[in-house]
């Protein structure tokens, strides 16, 4: 199989919920779901794995895994305003260089939506694989809105109308499918960042749709629900 890098970015600073990288969730560190299973995939796919962050404090986290990096993301890429995608590329040719190989696939997980399996990884890849013409392909879920039908935005007059008009459809069963990206997990092909893209969603972009719940960390109250459905052994699936 081609080389396979295994990227999680984790920045110091939080606003919504500080420190939450780190931050406890059901006995254990936020990070450690992630880097727990990279080195499951890691020890599958022989795949290196690069810790991205500007944090001592998530290094000395991640060591209590047995992890270590010598990389510190540069300052210019550790701003909340700085694009990931810039920051998986850093990390990214340092690994190359630190290990004296190209990567053929990236694999970012992120830190702050943990709920994805070991299979739900390894699908998404093999999917991506199969796809010659695929440059990409991100998580996602159904979503419980519609912009074809229920959802709706402001206009300049300050009336609203429904964010894509597709004409005809008078219900959420005939409306073009889409989904809510979760910020799960993404991988690249090299290709990728060799034509320059700027955000994940492209003209070649492909969608795994997480079979079960799966949701990304912005508010504290999210924390909440997330501990109450690991803590009571609510969810369907094993991570």
């Amino acid at each position: 199989m081609d080389k396979v890098l295994i990227t999680i970015c984790a920045r110091g600073g939080s606003k919504g919920i500080p420190g939450k990288n780190i931050k406890e969730l059901n006995g254990k560190p936020l990070l450690h779901y992630s880097l727990e299973l990279a080195q499951r995939l890691r020890a599958d796919w022989e795949a290196d794995i690069q810790l991205s962050t500007d944090s001592q404090e998530i290094l000395n986290c991640a060591s209590d895994l047995g992890y270590s990096t010598q990389y510190v993301r540069p300052a210019k890429l550790s701003t909340d305003k700085a694009g990931k995608l810039s920051a998986i590329e850093d990390a990214m040719h340092f690994a190359e260089k630190q290990n004296g190989l190209s990567y053929s696939y990236v694999l970012d997980l992120d830190v702050t939506s943990p709920l994805r399996t070991q299979g739900d990884v390894k699908i998404a890849l093999e999917k991506l694989i199969a796809h010659k013409n695929a440059i990409n392909i991100f998580s996602v879920n159904q979503a419980c809105r519609n912009p074809y039908f229920n959802m709706v935005e402001e206009t300049g007059d300050g009336f609203v109308r429904v964010v894509k008009d597709a004409g005809a459809i008078k219900s959420r069963q005939t409306a073009p499918k889409v989904f809510d990206m979760n910020a799960s997990f993404y991988i690249f092909k090299r290709a990728f960042f060799e034509r320059g893209y700027q955000t994940s969603t492209t003209d070649k972009s492909l969608a795994y749709v997480v079979p079960h719940i799966c949701f990304d960390l912005d508010e504290p109250i999210d924390f909440t629900i997330m501990e109450l459905l690991l803590r009571e052994n609510l969810l369907d699936f094993s991570l």
